[in-house]
């Protein structure tokens, strides 16, 4: 999922990542599930035992991410002849329990790129190792807003190299054939949907699964409706579940979307027969060598609502074998400028540090503009700082598993939203 960038994009700043912190104890109970995991290796037990080599632990599936960690390990390895970096994908909704299940065994990466709102959980589980010392004498640590530094307890646990957030991607071709505008609001939206369908084409592509991917996706169409927080009621809720079960039942959106990750429905969206796709600025790189059609990029549409700003946090293991050589690691990929724009150009990330953020690679890019737009208009922490960080986990997965059940026709949006609310009100009790 996905962050955001400082000062030199537009007001970009004020609204990056809430650092996890002052958490309580994480339960013994979790601890104890993690021991009971089985196999805690994702292609391998724990980080290499050769002093000259790392292993780096992601979850990336799309090749345009995947670009990214190899292109890391290539500036890594010229820059220290000798050392070897292994990447070692783990599927998104494996990544915590195999972490979790490692630390159990005193074992695990050297590096992991994980979910930044998993910071609480995995630091709280043991399987991050704190940074604090190699962080303070950083030289370039003040290219850096606090706000993408992650912090339990008051120690650091990792560092935002980028940030990343939800658009709406567009099919200008499919939009010039109807006579349609890029829509500025929801009942543009739903209108030009209804056109698209009409003609015979898909409306919309987004994720419904059951998890956090799918709460990332729900929430800006959920708070378009009027849901926070702060504040759950069941009667925005419904009108927001509804609004996307309509969707489905309408035929705009598939009801396939409860199967999709993130990157399933970009890949429907790139293969040219889809209006519109709810999708993220990593997605950059898979319309330009994907896409064969014109395509661009507008703010999501959700009037009122907010859109997550978020992204991948980078830390050191507990147990890696070679935390010295997994710093250096992150140094000379993450948290360098020129890593920074390694990761726009090959995946569409924007730079977490200041002059990274500046330069004119990123501000002069046209599919990059919108995204640094609704960061202005619409962005929101991420996670929702009304909710508790124990809960962060427990919140997003009661979200994902109604968003799910309204989209696949398994719940009315009433009684979806009634049990949610349900779920809701004690895991947001501070």
């Amino acid at each position: 999922m996905k962050l955001r960038p400082v000062s030199a994009l537009p007001a970009a700043g004020s609204h990056l990542l809430t650092r996890r912190k002052s958490l309580t104890a994480f339960g013994a109970a979790a601890a104890a599930a993690a021991l009971l995991l089985s196999g805690c290796g994702a292609g391998g037990t724990s980080s290499a035992a050769n002093s000259n080599e790392i292993t780096v632990w992601h979850y990336f599936s799309d090749p345009n991410q995947v670009k990214v960690m190899t292109d890391y390990a290539a500036t890594f390895e010229k820059n220290n002849p000798g050392k070897k970096v292994n990447n070692v994908y783990v599927p998104y909704d494996q990544l915590d329990s195999k972490l979790i299940a490692s630390a159990g065994a005193k074992s695990g990466p050297d590096v992991v790129v994980y979910n930044g709102s998993d910071a609480s959980t995995l630091a709280l589980a043991n399987t991050l190792a704190p940074i604090d010392d190699k962080w303070s004498s950083f030289a370039d640590k003040g290219q850096f807003p606090e706000t993408v530094v992650h912090q339990v307890n008051g120690k650091t646990y990792g560092i935002q190299g980028y940030v990343n957030l939800l658009g709406l991607w567009y099919n200008q071709d499919i939009l010039d054939s109807l006579g349609i505008q890029p829509p500025k609001t929801m009942a543009e939206l739903e209108d030009a949907m209804a056109k698209a369908t009409a003609a015979g084409h898909q409306g919309i592509t987004l994720s419904g699964l059951p998890q956090s991917q799918g709460e990332w996706q729900a929430y800006p169409w959920l708070s378009s409706a009027g849901f926070n927080y702060s504040s759950p009621d069941a009667a925005s809720l419904k009108k927001g579940l509804g609004t996307a079960q309509d969707w489905v039942n309408k035929g705009y959106l598939s009801k396939e979307a409860v199967t999709w990750d993130q990157t399933v429905p970009f890949q429907k969206f790139a293969a040219g027969d889809v209006a519109f796709a709810e999708n993220g600025n990593w997605q950059v790189g898979t319309a330009k060598s994907s896409a064969k059609f014109k395509y661009g990029v507008v703010p999501l549409p959700v009037d009122n609502g907010k859109v997550y700003l978020g992204g991948e946090a980078e830390g050191i293991g507990a147990y890696a074998k070679n935390p010295d050589l997994a710093w250096t690691y992150l140094q000379q990929t993450y948290l360098d400028k020129a890593g920074q724009l390694t990761a726009m150009q090959d995946a569409g990330s924007l730079p977490s540090r200041k002059d990274a953020a500046a330069d004119p690679s990123v501000t002069g890019n046209e599919l990059l503009k919108p995204f640094a737009d609704s960061i202005t208009s619409h962005g929101a922490t991420y996670p929702d700082q009304a909710v508790p960080a124990k809960n962060v986990a427990n919140v997003q997965l009661a979200v994902g598993q109604a968003w799910s059940s309204a989209l696949g026709g398994q719940s009315t949006p009433e009684d979806a939203a009634q049990a949610l609310v349900g779920k809701l009100t004690p895991l947001l009790q501070k």
